[in-house]
């Protein structure tokens, strides 16, 4: 089962990009996202994430997961 609090970091990190930005839109510290990130992964069983340079970007897995998030937010609210 896929805690919905994770799916929202992972939704605030492909909207804002970096994880201190999601961290700020949240209200959580960014080690506190990239704990939920981490968890998301052993959830879903693969990466939801790749890390490029200093930035995090979505793994194919993170875009399909991340699709099926906006859909459940819509139904949701």
């Amino acid at each position: 089962m896929i805690d919905i609090r994770r799916l929202r970091v992972l939704r605030a990190l492909a909207d804002h990009g970096t994880v201190a930005a999601a961290a700020q839109a949240l209200h959580l510290t960014p080690s506190a996202v990239s704990q939920q990130l981490a968890a998301l992964e052993r959830e879903v069983g693969q990466p939801v994430v790749e890390r490029r340079g200093r930035g995090l970007i979505l793994t194919g897995a993170g875009d399909v997961l991340l699709e099926h998030a906006h859909a459940l937010f819509a139904q949701l609210e």
